[in-house]
């Protein structure tokens, strides 16, 4: 069997565009972190709420924006590029999304103490809480950044704070707290283990 070559892009030219792929998408396989309606964080399948006081080093390279449209609890469609780069150029958004295209923004974390030590995750919102939390976030690494290039990556524990909403009550938002900051090459001691841990909870999706 053979392919007509005629009209086709060099092949050097095939990995850079296959690749996009990831970017639209996310890595196959992602960890996805959230908090739930209750104000606990989790991730995975199985819903896993990650223990208190853990901490989780951010990606400063790994801050996203871009757009996504939901349906009936599925993603109709999702176009993130990094924070580099404008806000993509979208197309009406697909037939069945409740909102159209919201607003998206994400990062990606991974663990370096307790139980899911070694754990990446990614950590994508649409709420207006939650992107307030990653503005505020990516915010603080340029401020770090402008002062020490050589620790650009803040160490952070996830934390939670509320208001009242006068139609749907209490609302949680995410908090990111800062730590301290540690160089890309990591070497960030882990938090004291605790004499007992607590069983892990896991709920249904």
């Amino acid at each position: 069997m053979a392919f007509e070559l005629a009209n086709l892009p060099p092949v050097s030219s095939l990995s850079v565009a296959l690749r996009q792929l990831e970017k639209d998408v996310g890595p196959a396989g992602s960890v996805i972190l959230k908090m739930d309606k209750r104000g606990d964080w989790v991730f995975g399948a199985d819903q896993t709420e990650v223990d208190d006081g853990t901490l989780w080093a951010v990606n400063p390279f790994s801050f996203v924006h871009g757009f996504i449209a939901w349906g009936d609890g599925e993603v109709l469609g999702e176009k993130m590029v990094s924070v580099s780069q404008p806000l993509p150029e979208m197309e009406p958004a697909p037939a069945g999304a409740k909102r159209g295209w919201e607003t998206q923004v994400g990062m990606s974390l991974k663990c370096i103490s307790g139980p899911d030590n070694g754990l990446e995750v990614r950590y994508n919102v649409t709420s207006v809480g939650g992107k307030r939390a990653v503005q505020g976030l990516a915010v603080a690494i340029a401020t770090q950044v402008e002062k020490d290039q050589s620790k650009p990556v803040p160490v952070v524990t996830l934390k939670r704070d509320h208001y009242t909403h006068k139609s749907y009550g209490k609302i949680y938002t995410p908090v990111f707290e800062v730590q301290e900051w540690m160089s890309m090459e990591g070497g960030k001691a882990e938090a004291p283990a605790e004499d007992a841990a607590p069983a892990r909870r896991r709920r249904v999706a």
